[in-house]
């Protein structure tokens, strides 16, 4: 039994050293590196992304979590998103879909507005494909534009805005004025052949916006899609003269706040030209209006700074209008007056939201623009008006111990 034992053992031991190895070091480096590269191409070219939650779960998760990481995503307070989401299911403008619900469709919207993401930023937050996400980005924008035609609209023109009667600066001089109208540029996405229209004078491409807004910074009226190097006049001539844009003209006796870039007519207060205008210019005791002319440019010019304010809140809050995705023409505009909807639907929800008290003061000086001055023409409407403007002016300084304008 011994031997038996001790030659099964030995046949062990002879059969093992026997056997030769398959793979040499060589060839397990070579093993090694196509696996590395097979995980390479894999890890480029998949689909699945580095975020654990997924749209819906990460909906939940802001919706359910502290409020200032909503505000911080979409860029208003959680009860403004809720009832945004239940307005568009109401009206039957958005509905759940199999796969993916309104508010994941609206966040979708407003994550690509409110911040400078791409497509590809979005399909790794909401973990769903590009074809997805820009297919709910657009049915999101018809959505809104839906909303824009229920919430842009012009107040009534028989009130008195609340703004002027508390105010002791404006309430005897301009309780006629229904608001301030003024142009804003918006980075715009063109073509490089469609681009020399629309550069404007700081030389990057952008599209005009023409805009009312009433005196709780709320749009009145929105006319984008304008080229950057249109002239400011000339896109409020086109708009009177258009009428399925429906601009709201203001009845007789009545007039909105403009700066020298639109000419002097019926309904549309300038202001005495080469003159001082703009706040700025009359900040500090040496720097007070010391003429009639200056005391109402800086009285036409705090009125009208509204609009200023306006515009920089709502830049403000939707980067988009600085960083435009290369869409059509035409969807650039409708996204601009999207994003003016949703600044109205904000402002009608939460009196106190955070964008806009940061430009609810009305003595708050925004930059300057270089505006175009238009030229001086002699036309009834223009005599008439800049009599009113005489009028107005003349008022202050008896009020205000100051040699009227003879």
């Amino acid at each position: 039994m011994e031997g038996d034992e001790s030659s099964m053992c030995s046949d062990q031991v002879v059969t093992g050293e026997s056997v030769e190895p398959i793979f040499d070091d060589f060839d397990i480096d070579i093993m090694i590196a196509w696996l590395n590269m097979v995980v390479v191409d894999m890890s480029l070219h998949s689909r699945e992304l580095d975020i654990i939650l997924s749209g819906p779960e990460w909906m939940m998760e802001v919706l359910q979590g502290h409020s200032y990481r909503i505000y911080e995503s979409f860029r208003m307070e959680r009860h403004v998103f809720l009832n945004l989401c239940d307005l568009m299911k109401a009206r039957g403008w958005l509905k759940d879909s199999r796969y993916i619900k309104v508010d994941e469709q609206i966040g979708i919207f407003l994550f690509m507005i409110c911040h400078k993401n791409s497509n590809r930023t979005l399909c790794e937050r909401f973990q769903r494909s590009g074809q997805t996400i820009s297919k709910y980005f657009t049915i999101v924008l018809q959505a809104v534009l839906k909303l824009a035609k229920e919430i842009i609209v012009p107040p009534s023109f028989d009130v008195v805005p609340n703004e002027i009667l508390m105010d002791p600066n404006h309430k005897l001089y301009f309780k006629d004025c229904v608001g301030a109208i003024d142009g804003t540029h918006v980075h715009a996405s063109i073509p490089l052949s469609k681009q020399i229209p629309f550069r404007g004078r700081k030389g990057g491409t952008t599209q005009n916006v023409m805009c009312v807004c009433s005196f709780d910074m709320k749009f009145t009226f929105v006319y984008a899609g304008w080229e950057g190097s249109a002239n400011d006049c000339r896109v409020l001539s086109t708009a009177l003269e258009t009428p399925r844009l429906e601009f709201p003209r203001p009845p007789l006796g009545k007039y909105y706040v403009v700066d020298s870039g639109y000419a002097s007519i019926t309904g549309f207060l300038t202001l005495f030209r080469r003159e001082r205008y703009h706040l700025n210019e009359y900040r500090g005791r040496a720097r007070r209006p010391r003429t009639a002319r200056e005391l109402f440019n800086y009285r036409h010019s705090s009125l009208r700074n509204v609009i200023e304010r306006s515009f920089a809140a709502l830049k403000n809050r939707f980067f988009i209008l600085k960083h435009m995705p290369a869409f059509a023409i035409r969807k650039q505009a409708h996204v601009v007056i999207a994003c003016c909807a949703i600044h109205n639907y904000i402002r009608d929800q939460d009196r106190r939201d955070r964008n806009f008290s940061l430009y609810g003061d009305p003595e708050y000086s925004c930059e300057p623009v270089q505006d175009e001055v238009v030229g001086d023409t002699s036309t009834d409407e223009e005599i008439e008006m800049n009599m009113l403007i005489k009028n107005i002016a003349n008022k202050m300084a008896r009020d205000h111990n100051m040699p009227e304008i003879p």
